[in-house]
């Protein structure tokens, strides 16, 4: 049985690919999934799966009846038990009659698992309705298994009698996901295969690119039948999942931590508005090297780097812009098409300068040298961001002093840029001068730690400036307490902006659309 599919409006207005968003439903009861089922198609679903373990009550005969006749989307059902990561306590003869009358009374699949299959087999003796498809499905919540098993794992469930291959692992590491891909693009029949976890969040928004069946979306974040699952609404309108089709670029943000990331947002949107095939992703990264090496493919076709890959990027670069190599860290690493090698820059020390130099201005500072010239510029962090905005301070005329909550690492950085080093400790009584510039760029103050600051209130009256590379929250505790003691201060979402600028032009080859960028970002 096909489902029909349509072209939907929600979110993008057009449709490149065939691959199902399911909306897992789980309630106390039937009339709350009723409702459920209604609120998945208005949201964009194609499908509905009923997580019939999860019903506090159920009457079969009559419920399956009720469910199948009010629903507005083809259905899937499924029974969990216990064993399998479900909620379902019962015996297998019951469990095997609810799903067996699913099928009778029109389910479009129903759900058994690679376990009870060969049992489940026995109990329909043949007698299975055509319109209902069998999804035979099988579940690890520890890990991936290597290309070979999951091969051997596949040819089970299809010997097993399964219309749809149905698997789901963990990703222990990014890289997992890989073998997952490799598997979906080979398969015979239709297949769902899903990486449970953050890091495996790429599985299920790639699945059109790899020909997988369905993908599951939730209608609420949180409220999920699986680790990992995005919402219908974010796969709709952040990831553009109806676009993602065989030739899109992958392009993505790697860091650890990464979901806080506003750079799918930005990207997506805009790539969606200039018409280009590419997509956006949160990539939880814990082994740079190994994500390179594994994601060598020219689809995968450029990255934002952040906290704390900035440094290792650089080092697996094949070629670097001398810019970054001055710098020591890179923010955006593109492989090239023709020959697949990697090359990075840095965007950082452009969009955080910019934003600080447009401040000072805005504070009265004008002429046509940088208002930076000649001030004191503190440098909290000597990390890749670190390293940036030192080296693009230094640039731009300014005494630099870096602190760092070790010192070695400050006075390292101190000694490379020409500057003065100190110990994050010792900034609370640093005031050579007033009218100084404050930069943050390590992570202290971010979500959800937004209570923690780098420098205590009463040491921010000698700034000028201060300015916060953490963009989440906006206004950080260190900017709200500067500007209570009247600094001026620039948010982490002006740098933010003004680096995305060069890495979209360099990811697409198009101009940046600056307006667009600043409209997205203006409402965070």
């Amino acid at each position: 049985m096909e489902i029909a599919v349509e072209s939907m409006a929600s979110g993008v207005g057009m449709r490149k690919n065939q691959t199902l968003i399911c909306a897992p439903l789980m309630a106390d009861t039937v009339d709350q999934v009723v409702n459920l089922m209604h609120k998945s198609k208005a949201t964009g679903a194609d499908i509905v799966e009923i997580r019939l373990d999860h019903l506090k009550s159920f009457d079969p005969h009559s419920d399956v009846e009720k469910l199948i006749k009010e629903c507005p989307l083809p259905t899937l059902f499924t029974y969990r038990p216990i064993w399998e990561g479900g909620q379902y306590d019962g015996d297998e003869n019951t469990r095997f009659n609810a799903l067996q009358l699913c099928m009778k009374l029109g389910a479009d699949h129903i759900d058994i698992e690679l376990k009870a299959a060969n049992e489940f087999n026995k109990f329909l003796n043949g007698d299975k309705p055509e319109k209902c498809k069998v999804i035979v499905s099988s579940h690890n919540y520890d890990s991936t298994p290597s290309s070979e098993e999951l091969g051997n794992l596949v040819a089970r469930i299809q010997t097993a009698g399964a219309d749809i291959v149905k698997f789901a692992t963990t990703a222990v590491d990014i890289t997992d996901v890989a073998r997952v891909f490799q598997i979906t693009v080979h398969c015979q029949v239709p297949i769902i295969a899903m990486v449970m976890g953050e890091r495996g969040l790429m599985s299920r928004i790639l699945c059109p690119k790899f020909g997988g069946y369905l993908t599951f979306g939730t209608l609420e974040a949180g409220k999920v039948s699986a680790p990992g699952q995005p919402t219908i609404e974010q796969l709709l309108n952040l990831y553009n999942f109806r676009l993602i089709d065989s030739d899109t670029k992958v392009f993505g943000i790697i860091g650890k931590p990464v979901s806080h990331s506003k750079s799918p947002k930005l990207y997506n949107r805009a790539f969606r508005e200039d018409g280009f095939n590419g997509v956006f992703l949160h990539l939880l990264v814990d082994d740079l090297p190994k994500f390179f090496d594994t994601y060598s493919s020219p689809d995968f076709s450029g990255f934002s780097c952040t906290i704390p890959h900035k440094e290792v990027a650089l080092s697996r670069c094949d070629e670097v812009d001398p810019v970054a190599k001055s710098i020591g860290a890179v923010n955006c690493v593109i492989r090239r098409p023709n020959d697949g090698k990697l090359f990075g820059c840095n965007t950082d020390y452009i969009g955080a300068i910019s934003a600080i130099e447009d401040g000072l201005r805005e504070n009265g500072a004008s002429g046509p040298v940088s208002p930076l010239a000649g001030k004191l510029f503190v440098v909290i962090g000597a990390g890749g961001a670190g390293k940036a905005l030192a080296y693009g301070a230094k640039e731009k005329g300014a005494r630099v002093v870096i602190a760092n909550r070790t010192y070695e690492r400050a006075k390292e950085l101190a000694d490379i840029i020409g500057g003065q080093a100190l110990s994050l400790a010792d900034l609370e009584s640093f005031h050579p001068e007033s009218g100084m510039i404050l930069a943050n760029t390590t992570s202290i103050g971010m979500q959800p730690k937004i209570e923690e600051t780098p420098v205590p209130k009463e040491a921010l009256r000698h700034y000028e400036l201060v300015f916060d590379a953490v963009y989440t929250p906006k206004i950080t505790r260190l900017l709200g307490e500067a500007q209570e003691v009247g600094a001026k201060i620039v948010t982490g979402v002006e740098m933010f902006i003004g680096q995305a600028y060069e890495q979209y032009e360099r990811f697409t080859g198009l101009p940046a659309p600056k307006q667009l960028f600043k409209e997205i970002m203006g409402d965070h």
